[in-house]
């Protein structure tokens, strides 16, 4: 990328920002050239918050809209939702996830964050994963962090039929089309009070 002025450079950050509010700043000081330093600081003057307080934002407007999955059970942190069309979640990986010996990060955490995700974009009471047909587009190490962004494809019925894709930066590491079923009138036990 050319050199750009402070101005132009900050007009691309912010567009950048809103076209993907989970990028990093390590992550916009390499596609702009620039350090780190200089990414905060042109952040600070315009006024734009650092990545955990924008994830916090957008992850305040979600609470109390999921209704088919307790929001403590989705895996990630669920930080855009609308109900019936779209959903990301972001998933830090940490060591507890990865193989000892290659360090990568096991599959299932990624494919729990990607069904859940598809799971909370139901507006039910209950919906269960009927199909999943997923493709690991590349291994996952340690430190990444995974956005998956979900979306219903179509609906018949009370089918669904949702495309969740899940990115480290830029690269694709996974893709999962899911088959998921809300059921209406499934008889859900409750659990019982210990006397």
């Amino acid at each position: 990328m050319e050199r750009l002025s402070r101005r132009e450079r900050q007009s691309e950050l912010r567009e950048r920002i809103r076209e993907n509010p989970f990028l990093s700043d390590e992550e916009l000081a390499q596609e702009f050239g620039v350090s780190v330093q200089t990414v905060r600081l042109d952040r600070m003057a315009m006024g734009i918050p650092e990545l955990r307080e924008r994830i916090r934002s957008l992850a305040e407007r979600t609470y109390g809209v999921v209704k088919s999955i307790n929001t403590k059970e989705i895996v990630g942190e669920l930080v855009d939702i609308q109900l019936g069309q779209s959903a990301v979640s972001i998933l830090e990986t940490t060591e507890e996830m990865v193989f000892e010996r290659s360090r990568v990060v096991r599959g299932h955490y990624i494919f729990a964050q990607a069904d859940s995700l598809a799971i909370a974009l139901v507006d039910a009471d209950i919906v269960l994963t009927g199909l999943a047909n997923v493709k690991y587009k590349r291994p996952v190490q340690v430190g990444e962090r995974l956005v998956a962004r979900a979306e219903v494809l179509r609906r018949k019925g009370n089918k669904y039929i949702i495309l969740v894709t899940t990115r480290v930066g830029q690269d694709p590491v996974f893709r999962g089309k899911f088959m998921v079923f809300a059921l209406e009138d499934f008889p859900v036990r409750r659990k019982r009070d210990n006397p």
